[in-house]
């Protein structure tokens, strides 16, 4: 872990003077998306990548992640809770943005409250050479949206936070299943929410969350 962060702060030191050009991609750039199993929300408070030419992308991706349950617009407890958050989704595909600039990662730093704890985790999220060259193999895939069959590449990044400081990342592609590429536990962060500027104070659960988990617990085994 300590070279790791070594590694991320050296990368911040040298990030604002590389000369290195942004190594060749056979898309426009890659994305990194994320999201959380039903009622375990997740507020991230940041998400960094150091590209392979150790330039630094701060504020690649913050706020709410993907989640199914509760709904944006929900409000109280339903009768019937229908979201299943016990393991992980077939095909995770998530939310998020372009990393606008960047070559392909090779670190990715997630600081994030998991609120069905409360918790906050921070996770070094070192990329292996396997997964940068997954993300430059194309494929030939069928979109069943338009019915066409294109030439696709797995430029996305899934990345899924869970209770207990789990974070699990795939590659996929626009029409392209998710493939798994590593899990990654996290550290507790010792300084606490917003990095100990909000006195200990998380983000509050939806009632509807917190019905659920007390209802029926958080099932921190199956991630």
């Amino acid at each position: 872990m300590l070279k790791i962060a070594f590694a991320l702060t050296l990368a911040v030191l040298l990030g604002g003077c590389a000369i290195a050009d942004r190594k060749s991609l056979p898309y426009d750039g890659w994305m990194l998306r994320f999201f959380a199993p039903d009622y375990m929300e997740v507020w991230i408070e940041t998400a960094d990548v150091v590209d392979v030419n150790k330039r630094v992308f701060r504020g690649a991706a913050f706020g709410i992640p993907a989640i199914s349950y509760p709904r944006p617009l929900s409000k109280g407890v339903p009768a019937k809770f229908r979201g299943k958050p016990i393991g992980w989704p077939e095909s995770a595909g998530g939310k998020g943005r372009y990393v606008t600039g960047a070559a392909l990662p090779r670190l990715v730093y997630v600081r994030w409250q998991s609120m069905a704890e409360p918790q906050t985790y921070e996770a070094y999220i070192e990329i292996p050479e396997s997964a940068r060259q997954v993300m430059l193999k194309s494929e030939k895939a069928y979109c069943g949206a338009d019915g066409k069959w294109i030439t696709d590449y797995r430029n996305m990044m899934v990345i899924g936070l869970a209770p207990g400081g789990i974070a699990k990342v795939w590659l996929r592609g626009q029409c392209l299943l998710s493939t798994e590429i590593m899990r990654v536990q996290a550290t507790i962060n010792p300084k606490g929410p917003y990095d100990g500027r909000s006195n200990g104070r998380h983000r509050q659960l939806h009632e509807e969350s917190k019905a659920y988990i007390e209802k029926y617990g958080i099932p921190y085994d199956s991630w």
